[in-house]
């Protein structure tokens, strides 16, 4: 395993556009932080500072800085397909094979590169919430504190999920460009495909299928926390109340997804002669 990420990790890093947009995937999470200082003057009447409102309290802050650190996760899909593309591009691919490397291994390569970096974006919005939650709560008790951590194993399940989708396009279109434009194709195909369910059955039975389709599945692993906030401030709006939380079968079916694009991934190298 170390000896195929080392073996990645030297390419990446010798690619200068793959460094700057490793190095931009992980300073934007730290935007979280200059989120929790925004203040903003209304015409001199009275200054709203984000982080007054509570919502980087424990727990909530879990939730909150995994849903908007999730949004950053595009940087290092291009990354990901990138990867690829340039496997295809310099011809390495085939170099990497001749000089003893299995298919199998290539793709492992691929798959513990993108677990090392996903375990590394979650350490480092566990670092950020915690320093920001143990500066704006009042929480001060253990149990208390770690409350809500869950939504930190969902990001990781998510950002590997959503990178496997990434590389299986990759592998099957072997251009960065295109496996890109068909993650957007493949939101809009669960949209219409939803459209297609919902007119002919019910929308209760199309959005529990539509929780199974792998964006979807993806996407619900963590809710918005909009409504939770709301929920917070406005506790006697019984109409605010939703599921927010982290469910294991949310997790499972994003972990299948994750084992099936891999597998994919791997099978398409193997019958493809290169």
């Amino acid at each position: 395993m170390i000896r195929l990420l080392n073996l990645e990790l030297q390419k990446l890093l010798t690619n200068t556009a793959s460094k700057v947009l490793i190095f931009i995937s992980f300073i934007l999470p730290f935007f979280v932080i200059l989120l929790s200082a925004i203040k903003i003057n209304f015409f001199g009447f009275f200054t709203l500072e984000l982080g007054e409102l509570g919502i980087f309290d424990f727990p909530i802050i879990w939730h909150i800085t995994t849903f908007f650190a999730a949004q950053f996760k595009f940087f290092f899909a291009i990354v990901v397909v990138s990867m690829i593309g340039n496997e295809y591009s310099n011809k390495t691919l085939k170099q990497n094979l001749i000089d003893g490397l299995s298919k199998k291994e290539f793709i492992l390569s691929k798959f513990y590169t993108i677990l090392f970096f996903s375990i590394v974006s979650t350490v480092l919005i566990f670092i950020i919430s915690l320093c920001i939650g143990l500066y704006y709560s009042s929480i001060d008790e253990f149990r208390l504190i770690f409350r809500g951590t869950e939504f930190l194993i969902a990001y990781f399940v998510k950002l590997v999920g959503f990178f496997s989708l990434c590389l299986f396009f990759a592998m099957l279109l072997k251009r960065s460009a295109f496996a890109l434009g068909f993650l957007f194709i493949l939101y809009i195909f669960e949209w219409i495909t939803f459209g297609l369910i919902t007119w002919k059955f019910d929308a209760d039975i199309a959005e529990k299928i539509q929780n199974f389709f792998p964006l979807k599945s993806m996407y619900k692993l963590i809710e918005q926390p909009f409504q939770r906030v709301a929920m917070t401030k406005f506790p006697d709006k019984g109409d605010l109340a939703y599921d927010y939380a982290v469910h294991a079968p949310e997790v499972i079916i994003v972990m299948c997804w994750t084992a099936l694009l891999i597998f994919l991934s791997y099978r398409l190298l193997k019958q493809r002669d290169l």
